[in-house]
């Protein structure tokens, strides 16, 4: 890679960086190129990515963004997954670490906040973007369907008051 090319790189990542809002640092040291593949189909499919980087780059690429606090953490064979779900990175990353050893999360960031290890674990607990949407559409689409019961009740109610007067008077009859 000649210097050139380095300037690009560094330049890219740091536009990354300034766009997104979570990136989680991981050492991913004896993974297989299948382990790395599902990984990152995984990352994918939650809306993050995944990206194995060069510590000397990455470095330079942090400084003068949000996420300059966790250039410590790029030591030995590193890879960021980073989204701008605040959980989702997080989440993908701490749930196939703990099926895959050989997947260390270092820690990562969350804006301008520094998480430590357990700080990105306590992030995947929570539920994503897309979690979280969907259950204020059921909690909005629930009183609409309760009313809608409310306001056929009393009709059905006067159909069944009617029904059962018509068959007595039948009987009567």
């Amino acid at each position: 890679m000649d210097r050139k090319q380095k300037e690009e790189l560094v330049a890219k990542l740091n536009k990354t960086f300034d766009e997104t809002e979570m990136v989680v640092v991981t050492h991913y040291s004896g993974l297989t190129v299948a382990e790395i593949t599902d990984l990152r189909d995984r990352i994918r499919e939650s809306g993050a990515k995944f990206k194995v980087t060069k510590n000397r780059l990455t470095r330079l690429a942090l400084k003068n963004t949000k996420f300059e606090g966790i250039s410590d953490l790029f030591t030995g064979p590193t890879a960021i997954a980073y989204s701008n779900d605040p959980v989702a990175a997080a989440k993908v990353s701490v749930e196939f670490s703990k099926k895959n050893e050989k997947l260390i999360v270092l820690g990562g960031a969350l804006g301008s906040e520094k998480l430590d290890v357990d700080g990105v674990k306590a992030l995947a607990t929570l539920p994503s973007l897309d979690e979280l949407r969907g259950k204020i559409v059921g909690l909005l689409q629930a009183p609409a369907s309760k009313i809608a019961q409310v306001l056929q009740a009393p009709s059905g109610q006067v159909a069944r008051v009617i029904s059962a007067y018509s068959e007595q008077g039948e009987k009567a009859a």
